[in-house]
């Protein structure tokens, strides 16, 4: 029994990860392909160099609920095992699960052909579920790099890094250290070309449209 519901709180988080919420907004306001314009990514970022500040706002908030209703689904899914020891104790492992799913299923979405966006607008979400004050801590530290910088990739590593020290040093239970780890490593892998654009200095900044953007 709880391995079905472990599966299922698993597939539903990727599930709902994998909304191409970027993707459906080109499709919807542009009539294109928003993976064969500016960076090729799915995210906030490139919809708003894209498509608009409307459309960008829209999907930013969308993709924050989709991490965010990831973990409280897996949560209801585990309320009633919860009761039970093994159910405590398997709960905070669960939740991991699951906002590790939202943030592969946002980069990896079955519906595109398994591609997507970069998981930092997911990641912020699944945060906030798993600790609010964590999660905008992690938000002021984007917010803060972003406006000295205007460098929206270099506000999402620093909020990937924030978002693993926070954990660590707020002592949160381990799995959400672990997922917090994971969750930033693998934010900051998919930002990779973002910082070897960094390093050689080319890296775009918020308010330009460069051919190849993020």
């Amino acid at each position: 029994m709880i391995w079905v519901a472990v599966i299922a709180a698993g597939l539903v988080a990727y599930l709902l990860g994998s909304i191409p919420t970027g993707y459906l907004a080109g499709r919807a306001l542009k009539g294109i392909d928003i993976r064969q314009h500016g960076s090729g990514g799915t995210g906030a970022t490139n919809v708003l160099r894209t498509v608009g500040k409307g459309a960008a706002v829209a999907v930013l908030l969308i993709d924050l609920v989709k991490g965010a209703l990831a973990v409280l689904t897996a949560k209801a899914v585990f309320l009633g095992l919860a009761e039970t020891s093994l159910g405590a104790d398997w709960l905070p492992w669960v939740i991991t699960l699951a906002g590790l799913m939202a943030i592969i299923g946002h980069s990896r979405s079955i519906w595109i052909n398994f591609t997507g966006g970069k998981s930092a607008a997911s990641g912020l979400g699944v945060l906030l579920a798993l600790s609010w004050p964590i999660g905008l801590g992690a938000a002021a530290v984007f917010a803060t790099v972003l406006l000295s910088s205007r460098i929206v990739s270099l506000g999402s590593i620093a909020a990937a890094l924030s978002a693993a020290g926070l954990m660590v040093i707020s002592q949160q239970p381990l799995p959400f250290q672990l997922l917090a780890i994971a969750g930033g490593c693998y934010v900051i892998i998919r930002h990779r070309t973002n910082i070897e654009r960094m390093l050689a200095g080319t890296e775009p900044r918020l308010g330009t449209k460069p051919a190849n953007s993020n």
